[in-house]
């Protein structure tokens, strides 16, 4: 009887609720469940950073495609629930970035140069940095583009830019003033170069924080990592310059 109530008890919904959230939880206390969820969160950012650019590369098409793109992504009744998940990954991919980088610094007490014989370095846009080990970089291009987020949410989302007047404006041009302003510009250029940097790093070592990682195909995501950070990179850059230099 007593062994009936148990096994009814475990098979309940809040028994399974309460696994789940063990789960969850030692996923988390550890770096290899930490990594894996942050190259997880890393790579579903990447897929939201392909429709963004998307979206945002209908400029070129025009005013009027530019405007029906925008009502109509603005008029979606799911468009809450979509970005209240975007802002979680990004949370989550951001405090990970934070707890990892912490007890990496932490655990670690030999010298730079012993490191340098140990690691082996995965590629970037720019090749091997001045500093060494990239995840220094990687922290440092992160917490940039975090400031860069927080602007570009005041330009575009907040409409708090002073310099751009929002009053009966649509997208189009809204983006055009932003884009176009002399202040704006390079700061979305600098932006959208350091993510391209972050991205040439991030892609690959997401894939190999899931334990995608072998001899056969690492060359392969690698090349495709430094590939899709150009891409998004020059999609991005080349949004400014439009505004700046032709609009």
């Amino acid at each position: 009887m007593v062994t009936k109530l148990a096994e009814k008890q475990q098979s309940s919904p809040s028994a399974g609720g309460k696994s789940a959230t063990k789960w969850i939880m030692t996923l988390l206390s550890s770096s290899i469940g930490q990594k894996f969820v942050m190259g997880i969160t890393g790579l579903l950012l990447c897929g939201f950073l392909v429709v963004h650019l998307a979206g945002n590369l209908l400029v070129y098409v025009g005013a009027d495609a530019y405007n029906k793109y925008a009502k109509e992504l603005h008029s979606m009744m799911l468009l809450p629930v979509a970005e209240t998940g975007l802002f979680l990954l990004l949370f989550a991919h951001i405090a990970l970035a934070f707890k990892l980088t912490s007890d990496n610094r932490k655990a670690r007490q030999i010298t730079y140069h012993e490191k340098q014989s140990k690691i082996q370095e995965p590629p970037s846009i720019f090749g091997r940095t001045p500093m060494g080990r990239t995840s220094s970089w990687m922290f440092i291009s992160g917490s940039i583009i975090l400031i860069f987020l927080i602007m570009h949410m005041i330009d575009m989302k907040l409409h708090l830019n002073p310099t751009v007047d929002y009053k009966d404006q649509s997208p189009f041009g809204i983006i055009v003033q932003v884009l176009g302003s002399g202040l704006s510009a390079p700061i979305y250029i600098v932006g959208t170069l350091v993510l391209g940097f972050h991205l040439s790093h991030g892609f690959w070592s997401a894939f190999q924080s899931l334990g995608l990682n072998h001899p056969k195909y690492t060359p392969l995501i690698k090349k495709l990592a430094i590939l899709f950070a150009i891409v998004i990179a020059a999609g991005f850059v080349s949004l400014p310059l439009w505004g700046f230099f032709i609009r």
